[in-house]
Parts: structure tokens; C-alpha cells; sequence
């Protein structure tokens, strides 16, 4: 029996994306799935119905009976506005959960047996690139962020040579050499900009350099220091948070526009600039800052508002990756289809899940009505998630004590 998949409309908004594109569904057909797509769920991506039925899939006339018997069930944002009593039980549903904002959701998902996978928590792994919606996401997010800079500031990027005289170039600041820092780099160089960068992670200063642009950090000992095996940022002492900032401080001062990327998973933004260095840039200046929606970068920005401060302008636009919906669907739908290629077995066109596969462990939240993932299962551990866990540990402890010395041994050949 063929696998059943559906995708939801976007209720949202804020959000244009779509989980599936043409494309992607042309491929699962192609593997055997059984595709069905909520009417009009592509319309804002600038995928028509009709695109996705020549690809092969049904077009449902609404939510309910898009997801009735579903064996899965692929969305962009999955949250409290989502209906789970249309699905079966052990429903498989995928999207972007922002889990640590939105642990009430996860609850309801293991409520309702919901087999739930969150795609912001895709290891970083090379295994696992082609399934890394924060990259591919991010990288449109740091190109439109320049965009948006240029739309609300009132001079040309690049050095202009004229009759009447020389026009200078843009000089930008982007903190944050992640992928939204770096394709914002990039973009703003091939405007014509100036452009200058910070990031607490050392590995991003030849990164930064190799776009052609200056690093600005403060390079001591806890520098050295501040990226974690997943490659994100540490959160910083005060102390060298003190020291950065004021060297920032000189730099916004001397900037045309400013573009802060910082996040930190689980954590709000950090602050990085105050509402008084905003005040020392000159008028006319643009600071966007990409981190809204987490509490923000920036002390004056305000999601999804333009506010002015002392003549400079603050963008604090929420979902960015959004406002290039075709882009961004195409991308995250990608995304979806090798995370599904990883689970679903070619011969029998099921899915056939390797629950001890580390990207299977590193996204999965829900299974079997408990919450399974090791950063969420101590929120608040029902009964039967606490029974789930001892017994994994007796299974667990089983195995060691059957293969007891082999380990011993390997351990000691390691050594």
C-alpha cells in the first residue's frame, strides 16, 4: 500500500511557504507515495494547483480531508493553530516547530500520538546538509535583509563616478558571520558596499575575510574559545561582552547600515545594540535587525515595524525567508524530500525509520504518545514518559551486561 502524504496550507500571516514544490512532489510520486496537497496551499509560493496535479498529486478542498488517513503530514509552521484531532493516531507530521518556544505544542503532539520531527533541529552533520532548513533558509534571509536595507536607505551602495561629482560607497556592518551573516556580506560586496563583520566564533574570521570583508572582534583568550561542537556561538562572559560592545559601539557609529544576525537555539538574542549607539550613527542610516523574532538584536527594533530613531531607521521585518516564498518553498521542500528519502523504504514504499539513525534522533520530538527528544523530555515528563525512559535504560543496560567484555577490550585498544 502506498504511502500517504499530505500538504497543508499555511495559515499564518506572516507565511507565504509552501512544503511541497512541483518538483518535490514529482519525485515522492515517482517513489510510490500517494500526494495530497490542500487547495491553494502554493498560491502565495506561486505554485498553482495545477502545476502540482501535473506532477501528480490530488487537491483536497480543504485541511480536514487533506489530512483524514494521512500517513504523514509536511508543513512549514506547526503550532497551537494546527487541528491534530484530524489526524490518526501516529500520524507522522513534519515542519518547523520552533520547539523551544513552543514545548506546549510538543505536548499536545505526544497527547494526540503524534510521531512529531521538528527541522530546526537538524544535526550539522555532512550526512545531513541537504536537509538543513536553517541554512537554506538563512541564506535567502541574509540576502533579502540587504535588500530590505537598501529599500529604506536613501543613497546608492556602490561608488558612483559622475560629471557632477563622486558618489562614496555604502559603508555596512553585519554582526554575525553565520550563513545569514555571510550571504548578507556577500550580497552587500556585490552592491558595491564597504562591508565589515563581527562574530564571537574564531573559525568566522577567515570566513569573513575570504568575502572581502574586514573582521571587527575583539581577539583574546575566550575568543578563542566560543564555538560549541555544533558550530554555534557560545554565549560570552559579561566581561568580554562589555569589551565587544564598546568596540562595536565605534564601529556602528561609523556605518551606513547595520545587519545583526545573532541567535543562540534556546535562548534569546542577545542584545547587541543599544537604542543610544542606533543615536550615534548619522541620519539617514538603516539598521536591520534579522533576530526579531527572538527578542531581537536590537534594544529600539519592534517586529514587523519600521520605527525611526533619531533619523535612522530600525527594520525589524519577522519570517524574512518568507518574503522570497518561491525561493524559500523550493528550498525547504527539498529539504522535506531528503529527510522523507532517508525514511521511506524504496522497495516497499513504507516508511522504514532507523529510530537509532543520529538524524532520525536529532529531530524526532514525539513517538508513541511521550516526548522522546532529550532536550524536551524533562519540560514537564508525563507518567508514561518517565515509564518509556526507565525501561529504555534496563533495555540499554541489558546489552552492555551481554557484551561486557568486548567492550572492555575495545575501550582498552582505543586507549
Amino acid at each position: 500500500m502506498a504511502l500517504k502524504i499530505a500538504i497543508i496550507k499555511e495559515t499564518q500571516s506572516n507565511e507565504k511557504r509552501v512544503a511541497a514544490s512541483p518538483e518535490t512532489v514529482k519525485k515522492l510520486t515517482a517513489m510510490g507515495c500517494d500526494i495530497t496537497i490542500e487547495k491553494n496551499a502554493g498560491h502565495n509560493a506561486c505554485f498553482s494547483d495545477d502545476a502540482y496535479k501535473e506532477a501528480g498529486a490530488k487537491i483536497a478542498t480543504d485541511y480536514a480531508s487533506t489530512v483524514k488517513n494521512m500517513d504523514v503530514v509536511l508543513c512549514v509552521q506547526a503550532d497551537d493553530t494546527l487541528d491534530l484531532t484530524a489526524l490518526k493516531k501516529d500520524t507522522y507530521l513534519i515542519g518547523l516547530y520552533n520547539p523551544y518556544n513552543n514545548k506546549d505544542f510538543i505536548e499536545k503532539c505526544a497527547k494526540h500520538n503524534i510521531t512529531s520531527l521538528s527541522m530546526e533541529l537538524i544535526p550539522r552533520i555532512s550526512r545531513a546538509q541537504s536537509m538543513d532548513v536553517l541554512s537554506s533558509q538563512s541564506n535567502l534571509a541574509g540576502y533579502k535583509a540587504v535588500l530590505d536595507a537598501t529599500e529604506f536607505y536613501n543613497r546608492a551602495m556602490p561608488m558612483m563616478m559622475t560629471a557632477a561629482g563622486s558618489i562614496a560607497p555604502a559603508k555596512v556592518f553585519i554582526m554575525g558571520a553565520g550563513v545569514a551573516g555571510l550571504q548578507a556580506i556577500a550580497t552587500a560586496r556585490r552592491l558595491g558596499a564597504i562591508v565589515s563583520a563581527t562574530d564571537v566564533r574564531p573559525a568566522a574570521k577567515e570566513q569573513v575575510q575570504s568575502l572581502g570583508a574586514n573582521f571587527v572582534a575583539v581577539e583574546n583568550d575566550e575568543f578563542k574559545e566560543a564555538e560549541n561542537a555544533g558550530g554555534y556561538a557560545k554565549e560570552m562572559s559579561k566581561d568580554y561582552q562589555a569589551q565587544q560592545a564598546a568596540l562595536v559601539a565605534q564601529t556602528i557609529a561609523k556605518q551606513d547600515i547595520v545587519i545583526t544576525t545573532a541567535l543562540i537555539p534556546g535562548r534569546p538574542a542577545p542584545k547587541l545594540i543599544t537604542t543610544k549607539m542606533v543615536e550615534s550613527m548619522k541620519q539617514g542610516s538603516v539598521v536591520v535587525d534579522m533576530a526579531v523574532e527572538a527578542g531581537g538584536n536590537v534594544e529600539s527594533s519592534k517586529p514587523n515595524q519600521v520605527v525611526e530613531v533619531n533619523g535612522v531607521k530600525v527594520i525589524g521585518y519577522e519570517n524574512i525567508a518568507s518574503r522570497l516564498s518561491t525561493d524559500a518553498s523550493a528550498l525547504y521542500a527539498k529539504n522535506l524530500f531528503n529527510l522523507l528519502a532517508l525514511m521511506i523504504d524504496k522497495e516497499t514504499k513504507s516508511l522504514a525509520v532507523d529510530w537509532e539513525d543520529d538524524i532520525v534522533k536529532g529531530v524526532a520530538l514525539t513517538k508513541d504518545s511521550v516526548i522522546i527528544h532529550p532536550n524536551f523530555i524533562e519540560a514537564k515528563k508525563a507518567p508514561a514518559a518517565k515509564k518509556a525512559v526507565k525501561k529504555t535504560a534496563i533495555k540499554t543496560t541489558a546489552k552492555k551486561a551481554t557484551k561486557k567484555t568486548p567492550a572492555k577490550k575495545s575501550v582498552k585498544k582505543e586507549a
